[in-house]
Formats: structure tokens, sequence, C-alpha cells
């Protein structure tokens, strides 16, 4: 018997592990094709916005297994108990992550193609750093592997300083009345959204450092920052 439970446990724990990357690569490809989608590829925008059956599947199927672990492996400690806590944790920020896609999706339909090609280099960058991101964050999580995850999170540097470019470029396109100011709020809400991947792919990095350590440093640290205004 309890050699039977023990072979169960270790099944689920590979059946999380594999949802789980099936998951990251769902939502490397989808944060891609959003940076197609925003050059007009009209094939990679309809893609992703069809993806929501398949996202909300993967992150049922993680939560529930982690759930069954949790409730049905006792006692869970140490290294198995914090891949289970984080592989529940995790699935949220790349179920957000693959939300924006669709979110970013959205609005590059409502922006006109002139418009759009004003910042595409960039968002080409942005979506491609992305999408290395959160692929690198993932596979840092199932190694686990702490160096890889740290890479991620010096890697976010480089994305944030392409939204920067982003806002400065349109805002100096107004400025000198070489555009109109019309969809300027939308262009930069679609390269805010691959920034904030890039935030997401760090807190999916600190759950990799987490299966390690038992520390999840992004979430502590982003606690710190909202402590003053509560209430």
């Amino acid at each position: 018997m309890v050699i039977s439970t023990r072979t169960k446990f270790t099944d689920q724990l590979n059946e999380v592990e594999e949802y789980i990357k099936r998951f990251g690569e769902k939502t490397v490809a989808d944060i891609r094709a959003a940076g197609l989608a925003a050059q007009g590829d009209k094939g990679a925008a309809e893609g992703v916005m069809d993806g929501r059956k398949v996202e909300d599947r993967l992150r049922s199927a993680i939560e529930n297994t982690c759930l069954d672990i949790m409730l049905l492996q006792q006692p869970l400690i140490g290294v198995d108990l914090r891949f289970v806590s984080g592989a529940f944790r995790m699935v949220s920020d790349l179920s957000h992550i693959d939300s924006m896609t669709r979110d970013a999706v959205f609005l590059t339909e409502e922006i006109p193609a002139k418009a759009s090609k004003k910042i595409e280099a960039e968002i080409t960058q942005m979506s491609e750093g992305a999408a290395n991101m959160v692929q690198k964050a993932v596979d840092a999580f199932c190694a686990p592997d702490v160096e890889a995850a740290q890479q991620v999170m010096e890697a976010d540097a480089a994305v944030n300083q392409l939204y920067v470019t982003v806002e400065e470029k349109l805002v100096s396109l107004i400025r000198d009345g070489k555009s109109s100011a019309q969809y300027l709020p939308e262009l930069l809400m679609v390269a805010k959204y691959f920034e904030r991947m890039g935030d997401l792919a760090k807190r999916i990095a600190a759950w990799a450092i987490f299966r390690v350590t038992g520390e999840h440093t992004v979430a502590e640290k982003e606690s710190q920052r909202q402590a003053p205004s509560a209430e």
C-alpha cells in the first residue's frame, strides 16, 4: 500500500510538471503571436484570441492536481511541498500573462497599421524579450535552477528600457506635430502589456528560487512597497 501510494504521488508530481511545461509553451507562443498581431498578422491574432479554453483547461488541470496532492498526500514537506505550493501559485502568473496577450491583440485590432508601424521594431523586441523570459522562467522552475531564474530577473531591465523608448518616441511624435494623438493611449498600452509580461515572468522565476530556497523575493518586495498605503 505504501509503495502504491508513493508511486501515485510521484506520478502526480510528474503530471503537474508536464502540465506546467505545456502551459509555458502555450503562453510563450501566444506572446510571440501577439507581437506578430501588432504588426498586422491576422492569423496570429485569431490564434491568440481562440486560446482561452486551452488556458482554462491547463490552469484547472494544474490547480486540481496540486489540490489533490496537498489534500491526500500527507505529510507534504520540504522540496515536495515547495514544488506543489509554488506550482499552485505560479499558474496564476502564467494565466495572467496569457490573458494579457489577448488584451494586447484586442487593442492592436483597433489601431491602424500606419500608427502601429511607428513602434513596430520596439514591440517586436519586447514580445521576443518577454517570451524568452517566460520560457526561461518556466524551465528554471522545472529544473529547478536558481542561476537561470536570476538571469530572468536581470533580463527584465532590457524590456523595461524598450517601454521607456516607446513612451519617449510617441510623446516626441505628438510634441513635434508629426502624428495624431488619437491612438497614443492604445499604442502605449500595448507596449505596457509586454512590459508587464516581463514583470510576471520575474515572479515565475521567483517561484523557481522559492522551490529551492523557500523564499519568494519578488512577492516580498511587492508586499513591502504596498505596505505604507495599507489602511
